[in-house]
């Protein structure tokens, strides 16, 4: 223990903030390379594939060949002059499709851990039906009718 009655040098001063600023440092370096956020997801999500949606009027087509919606479970991230959705295949004929534009801060959600979407940036997680299943974004994502034919999900914008 130092004696408060001894002074400090000059020297001594900088050496013990400059350690004590190194400490505060590594800290914060520490905790960022942990593996996420303090809000963030709570397990591992993957990036969802990305397909193109086609712009036909009022409603986006989007062609279920060639990518994750071919299995019934299998989820996409369609882009499109219209905007970003979150397509998943919920059965053989029937598909869902929710904006993917978080409502917590505006971040695009485009990854999946298991059945569920993950916004990347503060972790909020979303059913397949667009509602929250994790905050901190507390309204459900928009959701839009959707039909599928001919191997092309049509979705009503």
């Amino acid at each position: 223990m130092s004696n408060p009655s001894v002074p400090v040098s000059r020297r001594q001063f900088c050496v013990g903030v400059c350690q004590a600023a190194s400490g505060a440092t590594f800290a914060t370096m520490l905790s960022a390379c942990s593996g996420g956020s303090p809000t963030g997801p709570g397990g591992a999500a993957s990036p969802l594939g990305t397909v193109p949606g086609r712009l036909a009027g009022s409603t986006l087509q989007v062609t279920v060949a060639g990518s994750a919606l071919t299995d019934v479970g299998g989820a996409v991230l369609v882009e499109s002059n219209a905007g970003v959705f979150l397509l998943s295949r919920a059965s053989g004929d029937a598909f869902t499709a929710v904006e993917a534009v978080c409502t917590h801060e505006g971040c695009t959600v485009n990854e999946a851990a298991g059945d569920t979407y993950v916004c990347p940036c503060h972790g909020s997680r979303y059913s397949r039906t667009g509602q929250v299943v994790q905050g901190p974004a507390n309204a459900n994502l928009r959701r839009y009718s959707s039909s599928f034919a001919n191997g092309v999900v049509t979705i009503a914008l």
